[in-house]
């Protein structure tokens, strides 16, 4: 047991609150006295890239580390983490921004099956980050001997580790992916609670309003890019742009709920991916608005009673054509969590798409007409879920029927 971990005394079957920091995003769980701290971050905080191998401490592959020392997370028990800061291979890097120990190990093929490549990459972290004088190529072997490998023979892995410890001679870089972000457990897990104020979940938003929603951190499950031509003269496209009540009327499926001041509103959401209907109820807030550019900028955030939680941060902005009509420009990066991010982002994004161009509609219908849609009267989020599903299947089999047609050959008749 390591300094940090604390000892405790509790039955078998007794559950205990515990709160310890995951990748920069505290959190409190509650668990048997006898889960190890590998399950709660696979099952519980849904970090699979930590990987449970033995379970006896030998493998290696469970790799983390808890206050900056390298641990076997199938030797700690959960209880014993409380107040300590845990660093998974997930807080290392992103694939869009590697770490250079991520680096080092694609660019010599350090990896195959994968499987041992977290506990490697956290154990050759704890190593480097321990060894301000580099490290000595005869005896490195050795210090990288915890971790078994039965794919690569070793070879590239030490590679990468030399590498990286020559290239960073005044200490390697901190890890580049640990901030505040939302975490959710494999469907029958105890959820945690998530301590961050803009990751709560909605009832604690509803209790306890934020001054300010800040955007979501880490790399969006999707983003939207979405041009579409209206009708309407710019000023007309801005008058409902500037007007929230109005603008929500045209979103499908939303409906503002009420005003909370300083450019905040409560509001629900209906979002349908396929045969999975969901009711979001959320913050929305408006962070620039541009009258003289027609550019508005503003900040969502939502979660339902099953665990599933959306953020957005959308940006709209009306530009005049020479003909006198409107070009209405929507970029969005979307988070999902929870069940709704299991389904593909193709989908997700044909959805996300058709919701923004029936927006837009919308928009240009009310920008003509100066009245928005009734509430409940507006575009709907579930048809334009079930279309996008409809369309989805209908690619996937015109893609397999011309596998098909070309895979018949003179072997294949």
């Amino acid at each position: 047991m390591t300094p940090t971990q604390r000892p405790v005394k509790a039955a078998a079957d007794e559950l205990i609150d515990v709160s310890f920091t995951v990748n920069g995003t505290p959190v409190t769980i509650t668990v048997a006295a006898r889960v190890h701290l590998g399950d709660v971050l696979r099952t519980h905080l849904g970090l699979t890239g930590t990987h449970l191998g033995c379970e006896h401490g030998v493998c290696g592959m469970c790799t983390v580390l808890v206050d900056g020392d390298a641990a076997r997370a199938c030797l700690v028990f959960a209880v014993q983490a409380e107040g300590t800061d845990i660093v998974t291979v997930e807080g290392l890097g992103t694939q869009e921004a590697q770490h250079p120990l991520q680096q080092a190990f694609s660019h010599h093929h350090a990896l195959q099956c994968g499987f041992c490549t977290p506990g490697f990459l956290m154990s050759s972290y704890d190593l480097l980050s321990h060894s301000p004088d580099g490290v000595d190529p005869e005896t490195l072997p050795e210090e990288m001997s915890g971790v078994l490998c039965r794919c690569t023979g070793y070879r590239g892995i030490l590679a990468a580790v030399s590498d990286v410890a020559d290239a960073h001679p005044e200490g390697i870089p901190e890890p580049l992916n640990c901030a505040p972000r939302t975490l959710v457990g494999r469907a029958g897990a105890a959820p945690a609670a998530v301590a961050a104020l803009d990751e709560a979940p909605v009832g604690d938003i509803v209790e306890e309003i934020p001054a300010e929603l800040s955007r979501p951190t880490g790399t969006p499950t999707l983003t939207v890019e979405v041009t579409r031509q209206l009708r309407s003269p710019v000023e007309e496209v801005w008058a409902v742009m500037d007007d929230i009540d109005r603008l929500a009327r045209c979103l499908p499926g939303a409906e503002m709920t009420a005003d909370l001041g300083g450019d905040r509103y409560r509001g629900r959401a209906k979002v349908s991916l396929g045969p999975v209907r969901l009711a979001f109820e959320g913050l929305a807030q408006i962070t620039e608005r541009d009258a003289a550019d027609h550019r508005l900028v503003l900040l969502a955030q939502g979660a339902d009673t099953g665990g599933n939680r959306t953020a957005a941060e959308i940006t709209l902005r009306a530009a005049a054509t020479p003909d006198g009509s409107t070009e209405l420009q929507a970029d969005a990066a979307v988070f999902l969590s929870g069940r709704i991010a299991q389904f593909g982002r193709a989908l997700a994004g044909d959805v996300s798409q058709r919701l923004f161009e029936q927006f837009a509609d919308a928009v240009d219908t009310t920008a003509r007409t100066g009245t928005a849609p009734d509430v409940g009267t507006g575009p709907s989020a579930l048809a334009i879920g079930a279309r996008a599903l409809a369309d989805g299947l209908r690619r996937r089999l015109a893609t397999l029927r011309t596998v098909l047609h070309l895979g018949r050959g003179p072997r294949g008749r």
